[in-house]
């Protein structure tokens, strides 16, 4: 993270990364497909313990409840926010960054609706909520990295949680 805050992501080489890390680029590969992966490190691990949690919500509960534990266990993987800040500036300032964490977030929205599906919600109930959970994620995530609003990251997910019961519950009551 000092190195691409210092030179940039696209000026910042393998080898620069490996010679900080005290690694050769070969152990550095070993690791890490290319210098974009180390920034996206910890995403197999946030899907995981995401899913789990849609997986492990109450046979009883709604879809987009399940959904909300999910992504309510963001919180609990993701707790470092000055790291969160960083990491999302740097994304936001490189085109290929954004693509990847775009493709990030598709595939975890992929992997919400597959647990859906795997506890008999059906289509399009899987994947509309499912895409919901997510776009209530990236709206907290959002508030949480550029701290334009007091709280934590959990606080942010049940305040978005609760603005879609508001915008749904005002546009049907």
């Amino acid at each position: 993270m000092e190195l691409y805050g210092d030179r940039g992501f696209d000026a910042t080489t393998v080898a620069d990364i490996a010679a900080r890390a005290g690694l050769t680029e070969r152990t550095f590969f070993r690791h890490f497909a290319d210098k974009r992966e180390v920034l996206f490190a910890g995403s197999a691990k946030l899907e995981e313990v995401m899913v789990a949690a849609v997986r492990e919500a109450p046979p009883s509960v709604p879809a987009i409840e399940a959904v909300a534990a999910g992504v309510a266990a963001a919180a609990t993987f993701l707790t470092d926010q000055e790291f969160s800040r960083r990491r999302q500036r740097l994304i936001d300032s490189n085109p290929v960054l954004q693509e990847r964490e775009l493709i990030k977030g598709a595939r975890l929205g992929a992997a919400f609706a597959a647990a859906l599906r795997e506890r008999g919600v059906a289509e399009p109930t899987a994947s509309v909520a499912a895409e919901t959970g997510m776009a209530v994620f990236r709206v907290a995530f959002e508030r949480w990295v550029n701290g334009t609003h007091s709280g934590s990251l959990a606080e942010m997910i049940q305040e978005g949680f609760s603005a879609l019961t508001t915008a749904v519950v005002s546009q049907t009551g």
